[in-house]
């Protein structure tokens, strides 16, 4: 079913007020939900909903908490998300990144004590929006195995980038892994197989079965088990296939999220705290040239590309061409949710007595 993005929003609202988020963060909170379905990222829109209202219950998230900045310099930032949600804190502290780089040209921060935190792509055109570079990443809950183990250790740790250009900015949104789990989780509720090599089970052996694989994540990922098997590293299953190199940038990330902040890496999210950690880092590109020359020559390129000799019946796309045509679709026509997260929906609402958006 097809639901209208307004309603979307305003029953997202309504939900996450009645948990105690301020009127602000409620906003900020629902336009990442309602953003990543318009981009057709549906496995981090409103079907996370239920997700975020049982952490709520259990305590791991505390809605009223404010983030704390506990270091601060001219280019720099140290964030406790003091157990709100992952996107109040990211919202936060790109907001000063983005006011200290338009001042000296480059900032980072790290994020501590944060959780999930929606689409990285997010916050890296909250950066391109204002004609910076930006780049967010985030560690999240064990799923990944790494090269030639049998268990999860790392975890998809996604990894956005974004660039001034025409007609829309390049924004480069991915897991390190082959895919995040939550494509996984929206195919089980669809009762669909996996398509391609995305996870393994015992000794390693592909499993297309996707409610069997989000069953297993879900046990490795929210409790002290863990069971043989998991998401894969981009580059698949075997070594000679160079998965490697997805293991080794799935590291950088939990280098420069778990460990610079100084809280849990991947493997151990399962567990006490359940914090995840944040990077981001915004640059102007007008250290180096003029915006506009920047912009023509990054399009000229994009638009070469796009050109080149190509497979009958399918065309190149830039990453973010995708989600920008369908953001624009999606206003229009509505965002499409499955059966089973419409009556997520209708059951969350029910708690806080809020209607849930009708199909349209």
């Amino acid at each position: 079913m097809r639901i209208d993005a307004k309603e979307e929003k305003t029953f997202l609202k309504q939900v996450l007020a009645a948990y105690h988020f301020s009127e602000e963060d409620g906003e900020f909170l629902a336009d990442t939900l309602v953003d990543a379905d318009l981009r057709g990222i549906s496995s981090h829109g409103i079907q996370r909903i239920t997700w975020y209202t049982n952490m709520i219950k259990d305590g791991t998230i505390v809605p009223t908490n404010k983030p704390k900045v506990l270091r601060d310099t001219p280019t720099s930032m140290l964030v406790d998300a003091n157990k709100n949600m992952g996107q109040i804190a990211s919202g936060f502290t790109m907001k000063h990144l983005i006011e200290k780089t338009k001042k000296l040209g480059v900032s980072i921060a790290v994020i501590r004590n944060s959780n999930h935190f929606g689409t990285a792509g997010y916050y890296a055109r909250m950066a391109v929006k204002e004609g910076l570079i930006g780049i967010a990443t985030t560690n999240t809950r064990p799923l990944v195995l790494p090269t030639n183990a049998l268990e999860a250790f790392l975890g998809s740790n996604a990894f956005a980038f974004t660039f001034p250009a025409e007609p829309h900015p390049f924004v480069f949104d991915g897991a390190t892994s082959v895919v995040s789990s939550g494509k996984i989780q929206v195919l089980a509720k669809k009762g669909e197989n996996i398509p391609g090599e995305w996870a393994v089970g015992e000794d390693r052996q592909v499993d297309q079965n996707a409610q069997r694989v989000e069953d297993n994540l879900s046990t490795i990922a929210f409790s002290d088990d863990r069971p043989d098997g998991g998401v894969l590293t981009l580059g698949g299953n075997l070594e000679n296939n160079s998965n490697y190199k997805g293991f080794g940038n799935s590291l950088v990330i939990e280098m420069l999220t778990g460990i610079l902040a100084q809280g849990s890496i991947s493997a151990d999210t399962n567990k006490g705290k359940h914090d995840f950690s944040q990077f981001f880092m915004t640059m102007d590109p007008t250290l180096f040239g003029d915006l506009d020359t920047l912009k023509a020559n990054v399009t000229e390129m994009f638009d070469r590309i796009r050109n080149l000799k190509h497979l009958p019946g399918t065309e190149i796309k830039i990453p973010g061409d995708r989600e920008y045509k369908r953001y624009a679709e999606n206003q229009k026509q509505g965002v499409l949710i499955d059966d089973k997260t419409a009556a997520e929906l209708a059951k969350v609402g029910d708690e806080v007595g809020v209607k849930a958006p009708k199909a349209l």
